[in-house]
């Protein structure tokens, strides 16, 4: 079991995320050190999702799980997925 690093007040969040047909992993690091990771078991019904949804389901579902650290931080999300690009031009996200 890795030991994870505290977090640190003040500086950027990075979430690595990543989706397959059967589960969603996501990392969060700070400094270059993972502070969490978390994985999920995709549902039934989620396994029929295309690709670009699972891929936002993924960071969908890393946002919902490590919001108490990243509410009002300067984050940045890395994703594999092409067409979700778009989604760090946007100026401004609501929860």
């Amino acid at each position: 079991m890795p030991i994870l690093a505290l977090p640190i007040e003040g500086k950027e969040y990075v979430v690595y995320n990543n989706a397959s047909h059967h589960c969603l992993g996501c990392v969060l690091m700070q400094e270059g050190k993972v502070i969490s990771y978390a994985s999920q078991k995709l549902k039934p019904h989620e396994m029929n999702y295309p690709t670009h949804d699972l891929e936002l389901v993924a960071i969908v579902f890393a946002l919902k799980i490590w919001r108490h650290y990243l509410y009002g931080e300067k984050c940045h999300i890395f994703t594999d997925h092409n067409n979700l690009k778009y989604l760090g031009t946007q100026k401004e996200l609501t929860l």
